[in-house]
């Protein structure tokens, strides 16, 4: 029983000393403005865009061939 009421204050313990460390590191933390911040997430925006679009193209155009294939292979 006493081996259990120690791992319980340990694991109490180690939780709390967990989120001080946390705070302590956030505090660290060099934050984006507002500036920088949307001009990333506008960069990412038209990058996921961008592949997207070339993404539906090229399985468009894979479609296209494999289609082509089948049907040649299969008259």
């Amino acid at each position: 029983m006493n081996g259990f009421l120690q791992k319980t204050k340990d694991f109490f313990k180690n939780i709390i000393e967990f989120i001080t460390d946390t705070r302590k590191e956030l505090k660290n933390v060099s934050w984006p403005n507002r500036r920088e911040l949307v001009s990333t997430t506008v960069v990412v925006i038209v990058t996921v865009f961008f592949f997207g679009v070339f993404l539906a193209v090229v399985d468009y155009f894979v479609s296209r061939v494999v289609i082509f294939v089948l049907a040649k292979l299969s008259s």
